[in-house]
């Protein structure tokens, strides 16, 4: 993961493997001492319009990318309804989302413009580590929704991660991102030069090394995530949407089952758009890596910033799609914004946020009970007399003491435990 390419200037600047390319923070470029440059230009200067499209553009993705995502985090902490587990792992993508575009996201766009590192040796250090693992623990965050996807719904008898669990989890995620990022900032340096000041990652293994660890990174934050989400993501929508049970018309069913395939409609769209910004980003590294010449491209510093910004936009989509896709984020956007003259909280809305509709552990046990009820009443008919009606009672004191029939048990247990298990609530699919 590196978040500055290396840019070129005119003039030899580096010693080493190559005398024409400098060495930008994270680019990890330079493996040996900067040389100093008696005569810098900077062929990447742009004109003014230029430089105020991509400020705006830059700009919005900070603003809507911090703001939004603080707006998330506040939904769910301060709403009970909303602290479930899967919610608890959204806090922490949406607080490294934050952190990214904050941290990361205007610095990087500054520095890419003007080749000159105004910050500083200590958040030049910073810079190559805080904002890269950020990255690290939000792709991992969204692994770990997947796995605890595909558990809840797959094997929904199982116990759900419980609260300390959860808090272990988000540790151990924010732990491996640090381990990972760590490189970046061990070898992360300023250089003071002749009319500017560099911050960059010098290797001690030169360019070859760079590049080891820039694969190594694709591989296990964004190839191998997307494996684990791909093929979760995969079954489970062969579960939700080819799995329902044949003959049960429910309306508690069918409320559920349209409640999962919302959640993990919106988790999909999540990941997706995660891959799609990434791609381009680590194609570019990848490409620049392997022909360094094309970093001396003219038009090259256009295609990162273009990159570059797609990354980073990334940090802001996911408040919009929680927006668009959940009534239960919807209404509390709502309820954040209802300053606003054309924004209007309505009951519903409040409702959403504040109230329980379901109690999983006795509804479960009750709606198995009704099921069997339902089951037995069609065997005895009304116009049975008062006989039927003593074995029909009787029947269903059975059903509640000791069950039906062997099958019927398994039947009632099974659809109970697909629909909604001791452990798992309606509220874990708003």
């Amino acid at each position: 993961m590196t978040s500055i390419p290396a840019l070129n200037w005119s003039g030899a600047e580096l010693g080493g493997w190559n005398e024409s390319l400098p060495a930008p923070a994270g680019s990890n470029w330079s493996s040996s001492p900067l040389a100093p440059a008696a005569n810098f230009s900077n062929q990447f200067v742009q004109p003014a319009w230029c430089l105020a499209l991509w400020s705006l553009a830059y700009g919005v993705v900070v603003a809507v990318a911090v703001f939004g995502n603080l707006v998330v985090i506040w939904i769910i902490l301060a709403h009970k309804r909303m602290r479930t587990v899967t919610n608890s792992f959204l806090v922490n993508l949406a607080f490294s989302d934050a952190s990214v575009a904050a941290f990361n996201t205007l610095v990087n766009f500054i520095y890419a413009l003007h080749g000159e590192w105004y910050f500083g040796e200590a958040y030049c250090r910073f810079q190559n580590f805080f904002p890269i693992t950020a990255v690290f623990a939000s792709i991992y965050s969204m692994t770990v929704i997947a796995v605890d996807r595909y558990m809840a719904i797959i094997d929904p008898l199982k116990p759900r991660l419980s609260a300390t669990a959860t808090k272990v989890v988000i540790a151990s995620i924010w732990i491996l991102a640090f381990l990972l990022a760590f490189p970046q900032c061990l070898f992360s340096k300023t250089k003071v030069m002749p009319g500017r000041t560099l911050c960059y990652v010098s290797w001690p293994g030169g360019m070859k090394q760079r590049f080891t660890y820039h694969i190594i990174v694709i591989t296990l934050v964004y190839c191998f995530p997307l494996l684990v989400m791909g093929i979760t993501y995969t079954i489970v929508g062969i579960t939700l949407w080819g799995g329902e049970i044949p003959g049960d018309t429910s309306d508690k069913y069918h409320e559920q089952l349209k409640a999962k395939r919302k959640v993990v409609k919106m988790m999909i769209v999540v990941v997706l758009t995660f891959a799609v910004c990434w791609l381009p980003y680590h194609i570019y590294f990848i490409v620049t890596g392997i022909y360094e010449n094309w970093n001396r491209w003219k038009y090259i510093q256009q295609i990162y910033l273009a990159t570059f910004w797609l990354a980073m936009s990334s940090t802001m989509y996911n408040p919009i799609i929680y927006c668009c896709l959940n009534k239960r984020f919807r209404a509390g956007f709502k309820r954040a914004f209802q300053w606003c003259p054309f924004i209007e909280v309505s009951s519903y809305d409040e409702l959403e946020l504040k109230t329980t509709r379901f109690h999983p552990t006795r509804q479960s046990s009750l709606y198995t009970v009704t099921r069997m009820e339902s089951s037995m009443s069609v065997v005895f008919e009304p116009g049975d007399g008062e006989s039927s009606k003593s074995n029909r009672k009787k029947g269903a004191q059975e059903a509640n003491t000791n069950g039906c029939s062997c099958r019927s048990s398994k039947a009632s247990s099974a659809v109970s435990g697909y629909i909604n298990s001791p452990y798992t609530s309606v509220d874990e699919y708003p």
